[in-house]
């Protein structure tokens, strides 16, 4: 016996499908890595020009999840891939609403899109299922970015750079810790699209299933760990995102592991950027997900920047 995944209304807008507008809960203000507060902490966000602290990308990606399975059905959830360039940040209180094209019969890549009341673009993408990955908003982005010039924060990085395997588990009631200080089950009582998928066993898996926005929680649960040669403490941020099931879903309670490598640099004039692929095997030792993420460094953020650019430099 199965229930519907989602009652969320979802609405026709000439060739878009439209959720509900929603109000994304802020759940990272204690947040805290290399020993400093981070983007979601007001004062931290604040003294780089944001308003406050903002809300983490991935949360927006529950939005979506309703408008997928509208159209893809089940299959959303054993291959579903959302690949996401956040253009703006939005903060605690504002309402967004999410957005997917109108499918052509057969089609298995769509346009995707977020925006605030007052028309801010918050990002753009695509969504999909199956595929080979090469049809991704990011893995065309990738492939048109400029290399890195004169790094500081990532001076020591290389593209290529891998890390060993960790093993990673997200139980309902397991505290995720410094970068991610609350539970699932925290999480559930103010996800923006509920769903009896992610805490009953009515669904065609047959247990709960763990939502696309805490994926990048449970990937990213050991980050911190990986001890890439990253310069510091600088704050940063996700600026590009993208989460592949390959044979979904994952579960909670259940132990996978990760393995990260980086595939490019890239920066703007505000950041440096950390390209990074995470593979996620399950017991069998094959592939069941990637993350794609871009972690931006603040250039602003990190103390000793001129002096160490004047050194490297001239």
């Amino acid at each position: 016996m199965t229930e519907a995944a989602f009652t969320s209304e979802i609405l026709e807008s000439g060739n878009l499908l439209t959720g509900p507008w929603r109000r994304p809960a802020q759940m990272l203000h204690a947040q805290v890595y290399d020993s400093h507060a981070s983007i979601h902490d007001d004062a931290t966000a604040q003294k780089l020009g944001f308003q406050g602290g903002t809300i983490e990308g991935p949360t927006h990606f529950s939005q979506f999840a309703p408008l997928c399975e509208r159209i893809w059905g089940p299959a959303w959830f054993e291959t579903g891939c959302l690949s996401a360039h956040y253009r703006n940040p939005a903060f605690e209180g504002e309402e967004v609403q999410a957005n997917i094209e109108k499918p052509q019969p057969g089609q298995t890549t769509l346009a995707i899109g977020m925006t605030k009341r007052d028309g801010t673009e918050i990002l753009r993408g695509t969504a999909s299922i199956g595929g080979s990955g090469a049809e991704t908003a990011l893995a065309k982005r990738l492939g048109e970015l400029k290399p890195l010039a004169d790094p500081v924060i990532l001076a020591d990085l290389k593209v290529g750079m891998k890390t060993g395997r960790q093993t990673v588990k997200m139980d309902f009631d397991q505290n995720m810790g410094d970068l991610y200080p609350f539970s699932l089950a925290e999480k559930l009582k103010v996800i923006t699209e509920p769903s009896a998928y992610y805490s009953q066993e009515l669904n065609p898996w047959g247990r709960a299933i763990i939502p696309f926005e805490m994926l990048s929680v449970l990937f990213q649960y050991r980050a911190r760990e990986d001890r890439l040669p990253i310069r510091g403490p600088a704050v940063g941020l996700f600026a590009d995102q993208e989460i592949r099931l390959l044979r979904g879903p994952l579960f909670p309670g259940e132990a996978y592991t990760t393995e990260r490598e980086v595939v490019a640099l890239s920066g703007s004039r505000r950041t440096e950027s950390m390209w990074v692929r995470t593979t996620v095997f399950a017991a069998d030792d094959r592939p069941v997900a990637t993350m794609l993420l871009n972690l931006a460094s603040m250039k602003d953020s990190y103390a000793n920047y001129e002096r160490e650019h004047k050194a490297l430099y001239g």
